[in-house]
This record gives structure tokens, C-alpha cells and sequence, in this order.
């Protein structure tokens, strides 16, 4: 297994050449990253499953998290998603992702109030593109965050940390937790980064494993 933390750039080599090379669906890589999130959340934290909310940006790591809003509440657990972002952006894979959890009739609400109750956040924003400052409704959705008892489980990096750098990019999500896809990532290693993942668990084809394994 190849434990070397890698870039934002190089990770999206290898999706790129999984997709399109390989030929394997960005929907399936969505799934296995979501199971993996699931897996974790169900088997490291089963007494903070009282009220989960699933904080979703518009991108694909907003889909991963509506993914993993749909395992857990198939595998019985209260499930609220919280959107934050524009919805005309969202992408195309994140539009599959809310069809079906409107099918299964997950609550979704765009108030920050439901961040005040939950037990267990994911907070599925940002993955590792983030490149800027965090603003605006993202920038409270953080801070709404980081106020709440809630325990925090990070899906592939926690929003607004630099998958490059490990620097906060005005403000950061502290998480108990991150589950990272394919290999660990620069910014999870250094500066702030470290200190704001929490417990790193990389999930790639051969399972999961914290990097302290």
C-alpha cells in the first residue's frame, strides 16, 4: 500500500485516468468513497448517530456526502442534509446524488440552526480543489461548524484546508475525523492541516487504514 501523500493535481491525474483510461463511472468512485465514509462513521462512531447532519456543497464532494446521506439513513440512521452553495452550479454527479435522496425522502433544509442539535457532522463541502479563500455561505456554514458540539467527520479534506499547503484558507473546518480517497494528501501532513484533519483514515482498493497503522 502506498502510503506517500500526494497533490491536488496528482489526484486528479489518477481520477482522471480511472475514469476515462480504465473506464470505471465518476459514479461508482463516488459510491466506493461514500462507503467508505459510511463505514467509518457507522463502525468508529456509533454513539454520536443520534441526529447526523451531512453538510453538502454543490460539487462532487457535496455528491459524495449526499451518497453517504443516503447509505447511513438506509442503514437506519436520522439523516438531515444541509446544502450550502449555489444549486445551478451543482455538478452533474451531485444532481444524480439529491434525485436519489429525494426519492428516499431525506430532510434537507439550507438553515445553519440544524448544526445546533446534531450529534455527528459531515461536512462534505469542499474536496481538494480549493484554491481561495473561503467566503461567504461557505465561510459561515465553517464557523457554524466549529461551533457545534457535534463530532466532525471530514470527507477527503476538511473544508477550506489547502490540499497543497495545509493552509487555512481564511477559515477552516476542524474535524475529528477525515476520511481521505486513494492515497493521503500534502495538506493533511503539514502546517494547519494536521492539526484540523484529526484522525486521518485513507480508504483505497485495498480498504481502510489510518495513517498511523
Amino acid at each position: 500500500m502506498n502510503k506517500t501523500p500526494i497533490t491536488a493535481e496528482q489526484m486528479r491525474h489518477y481520477d482522471s485516468y480511472t475514469i476515462n483510461t480504465i473506464g470505471i463511472p465518476s459514479l461508482v468512485l463516488m459510491e466506493r468513497a461514500a462507503l467508505a465514509v459510511r463505514d467509518e462513521i457507522l463502525h468508529a462512531f456509533p454513539l454520536y448517530l443520534e441526529r447526523v447532519v451531512v453538510v453538502a456543497g454543490s460539487g462532487n464532494n457535496g455528491g459524495d456526502g449526499l451518497d453517504v446521506a443516503r447509505l447511513l439513513h438506509i442503514a437506519g440512521v436520522h439523516v438531515t442534509i444541509l446544502n450550502v452553495g449555489n444549486p445551478d452550479h451543482a455538478s452533474d454527479e451531485h444532481q444524480v446524488q439529491d434525485k436519489i435522496c429525494q426519492y428516499y425522502q431525506i430532510p434537507e433544509t439550507t438553515d445553519l440552526t440544524v448544526l445546533k442539535r446534531a450529534t455527528l457532522v459531515v461536512d462534505a463541502m469542499f474536496g481538494i480543489g480549493i484554491d481561495r479563500p473561503v467566503t461567504g455561505a461557505y465561510a459561515d456554514a465553517i464557523k457554524a461548524i466549529n461551533a457545534s458540539d457535534a463530532l466532525v467527520v471530514a470527507v477527503d479534506m476538511p473544508s477550506g484546508i489547502n490540499t497543497d499547503t495545509g493552509e487555512v484558507m481564511g477559515v477552516a473546518v476542524k474535524a475529528d475525523a477525515t476520511v481521505t480517497f486513494a492515497f493521503n494528501k500534502i495538506g493533511l501532513t503539514k502546517n494547519d492541516g494536521a492539526k484540523y484533519a484529526g484522525r486521518i483514515i485513507i480508504a483505497d482498493d485495498m480498504g481502510t487504514y489510518a495513517v498511523d497503522d
